[in-house]
Order: structure tokens, then sequence, then C-alpha cells
């Protein structure tokens, strides 16, 4: 039984010395990301989509936590957009380690005009964070046009509608409305896609 046992002693030891080079290694590449953390004081600004380098990565309110957004070190650039809103582009340097706090303010783009007449679409599609895009604007995220009382407004006529997040394959269709038709639209996204700018 002594034997059995040495030899468990000397299988757990192994597995000690394998695993804690790689526990420090996994600390040390931590070290190397910095953060950035983007703040916004109303609905609008944390309902806004934010890209890292030309990539969507979630909205503004939710990127926090396990979501918190760690970038290499050197330049990026970072967007929050919000339909009928000015983009908010900011340009970062990241060193190692760094944590930059970012307040972003979304100004109203009075270029842009709301239908006065509308066609409504309600969306039921899973992940609710995924990104929504009309005719090729950001929108805003699936869950600000789901459940009771909530819903994405557009002019009749024709529109493309793409739903995008990382990690998952885009979802894009093609829609006719009529004056006040409601026209829901349900899916769910597909894991493993490749990454949409």
């Amino acid at each position: 039984m002594r034997p059995q046992f040495a030899n468990q002693l000397l299988d757990c030891v192994l597995l000690l010395c394998v695993l804690l080079p790689l526990a420090r290694l996994s600390a040390q590449s931590n070290e190397v990301l910095g953060e950035v953390e983007l703040v916004g004081s109303t609905k609008v600004e944390k309902t806004s989509g934010v890209w890292i380098d030309g990539q969507y990565v979630g909205y503004l309110e939710e990127l926090n936590g396990s979501k918190k957004i760690l970038l290499l070190p050197g330049a990026h650039d970072i967007v929050v957009r919000q339909g009928g809103y000015k983009d908010f582009d900011q340009k970062v340097v990241m060193q190692p380690g760094e944590k930059q706090v970012i307040r972003v303010t979304m100004a109203k783009d009075f270029r842009v005009q709301l239908p006065t007449i509308t066609a409504e679409v309600k969306l039921s599609v899973s992940p609710d964070r995924a990104a929504v895009f009309v005719d090729g604007v950001f929108v805003g995220h699936v869950a600000e046009f789901r459940g009771v009382g909530k819903a994405l407004l557009v002019a009749p006529g024709k529109h493309k509608i793409t739903i995008s997040l990382p990690g998952y394959q885009s979802f894009e269709t093609e829609i006719t409305l009529a004056a006040n038709q409601k026209y829901e639209l349900k899916t769910d996204l597909i894991k493993g896609g490749v990454p949409q700018t």
C-alpha cells in the first residue's frame, strides 16, 4: 500500500511542478495588458456600441467585470456609436499594466432626420447584447428593441438588417415594410463566426 501512496504523492508533486510555472506565466502576461474603463452618465452613452480598432466589442454599460476592456500596449482607436448621435472617437496609447478612464459624451447629430411615418420591428434575438445595424448604420443592441413597449422604428420601405457579435456568425436579412406595419424578427446567432468590422 505504501508504494501506491508514494506514487500518488510523486504524481501530485510532478503536477505542481508543471502547473506553478504556467500560473506564474499567466499572471505575468496579465501585467502586460492595460485596461480602459469607459464611463457614460446618461442612458444614451450607456447603451452606445463600442468599437476597438474597428471591432465591435459590446455596449458601454456591459464592458466591465469579466467583460472589461484589456488592451495590448500601443496605440488603439476607440469609437463609441449610437443612432442619431455623432461618433465619439478617442485615440489611446496604452502602457503595460496601465488603467485609463475615458468619459464618453455623445452629441446629437442634427443632420439625422427621423421619419414621421414609421414601421415597427420587434427583435427576439439571442444573445441580446448583439449589435443591430439598419442599412449599415449602428442603431443599438438587441436588448433595446425587445420586450413590452420596445421596438426598432424604421421608415417604410426596404431595409437591410444585420445583427453582429464577436464570436458569432452575423445574421443578415432584407425586409420591406409598409407604413405602420409591425414585424417580428426572431433568430439565434450561431457561435463561431468570423469577426465583422
